[in-house]
């Protein structure tokens, strides 16, 4: 860290931080924040997953097979059918917003995660 200097300005006491030392605090307060969220037990994706998002045509697709769920399985989880699903996976038909809301919460992700 580089050398701190104080200052009085109207009475007041301030601390002068060189702006890369600024910067690494800030850095650190906000990766703090995130490793709060893991440690409380929010998901964190891995990078494949990440990327293959990125290059799907069907992130519900990618999703449930990330969560090792079946076509069958998933389709009994959102309450629709095995076909009506396959169809949606594959671009065939784009799905109510209720059943996407459905499927979403059956893979328990945002419906934001799923509809492009």
């Amino acid at each position: 860290m580089g050398e701190l200097r104080k200052t009085v300005i109207d009475g007041e006491t301030y601390v002068l931080v060189p702006e890369d030392d600024y910067e690494d605090l800030i850095d650190g307060i906000e990766a703090e924040k995130i490793l709060a969220r893991v440690r409380a037990g929010e998901e964190t994706w891995p990078d494949e997953l990440v990327y293959e998002l990125w290059e799907t045509d069907s992130r519900i697709r990618t999703y449930r097979t990330y969560r090792k769920l079946s076509v069958s399985e998933l389709a009994e989880a959102a309450g629709i059918s095995q076909p009506y699903l396959s169809e949606i996976e594959s671009g065939k038909k784009t799905g109510s917003v209720d059943v996407l809301k459905r499927i979403a919460a059956a893979l328990k992700v945002d419906l934001d995660d799923i509809v492009v």
